[in-house]
């Protein structure tokens, strides 16, 4: 499994009973081991052809592939560098890499793992256009990187044309729960109290970014919208982040079996967490 990723640095609208920040960090190790552990038990069980635009250096490109899977890893390209796909590569059709895995950058592939491999290409995960149709078995769109893509019902329908009929797509966002307490957190009340009516929940980080906030309808409607059956929604965990912190504490080594109590856990409301996890398929011709 690969090394886990630096802990997040931006604001999650969670603070302790003081109303001091809390930097969590046994939630946070906790929340990490979550979603690998969930990666894992989604990712299909036979070798497949895996589309990453999760955006997080390599964390679950590196942990597919090391599930013996071959991994086409997005990376976004910096404004100046222009496209990476513009022109195939010397005996490619523009339909597939010398693997026949759709991709026609014909970049090397790297960070390779036992069983299986990560194909890195430069691009615009939004617009999966040096893809062809049907080119890939599943995708993972973690680490919130469609709440970054703001227009995510394209975004989303991209996905679903590049998926094969009866691939799945594996995906998280920011749920309407973080974009409450972010607007809370930056004393936006008039913007809070028009959250219930909203269609759209656009909301800014104090760096300057800004996210797309899900309700579990929302969602629900986005990949039913894109042609997608919805497996299944639910918080990335359950368990709530001061339970965590006073668990572990109190007893460092119940961290895997904290783990196993979240996985079992059944889908609940988006109340519960600050992101939210959805498996969807593409219904086969």
């Amino acid at each position: 499994m690969p090394a886990r990723p630096p802990e997040p640095t931006r604001s999650t609208g969670l603070r302790d009973a003081s109303g001091d920040a809390e930097p969590l960090a046994l939630y946070w190790a906790f929340y990490w081991a979550v979603a690998e552990a969930q990666l894992v038990r989604w990712l299909p069980r036979r070798p497949a052809r895996l589309l990453d635009v999760s955006g997080d250096t390599g964390r679950t490109a590196g942990q597919a592939a090391a599930c013996g899977h071959r991994v086409i890893e997005v990376i976004e390209a910096a404004p100046e560098e222009g496209r990476a796909d513009a022109e195939p590569p010397p005996g490619q059709d523009g339909h597939g890499g010398p693997d026949g895995d759709g991709a026609r950058d014909g970049g090397a592939f790297t960070g390779a793992r036992p069983g299986g491999s990560v194909r890195r290409v430069v691009a615009d995960s939004g617009r999966l256009d040096f893809l062809a149709d049907a080119s890939v078995d599943a995708v993972v769109a973690e680490n919130r990187a469609l709440s970054r893509h703001l227009v995510t019902e394209a975004s989303v329908a991209e996905i679903a044309r590049v998926l094969r009929p009866g691939g799945r797509v594996l995906l998280s966002v920011d749920s309407l729960t973080l974009g409450m307490a972010l607007l809370a957190e930056q004393n936006r009340w008039a913007h809070l109290s028009d959250v219930p009516a909203a269609e759209v929940l656009l909301v800014p980080w104090p760096d300057g970014s800004i996210t797309r906030c899900f309700g579990i309808d929302q969602l629900r409607e986005l990949l039913t919208e894109a042609g997608l059956d919805v497996e299944w929604i639910r918080p990335r965990t359950a368990l709530s982040p001061s339970t965590v912190e006073h668990m572990l504490s109190r007893s460092p080594g119940a961290l895997q079996g904290l783990v196993r109590t979240e996985l079992a856990a059944p889908p609940g409301d988006d109340s519960l967490g600050v992101h939210l996890l959805a498996s969807a398929r593409r219904p086969a011709d």
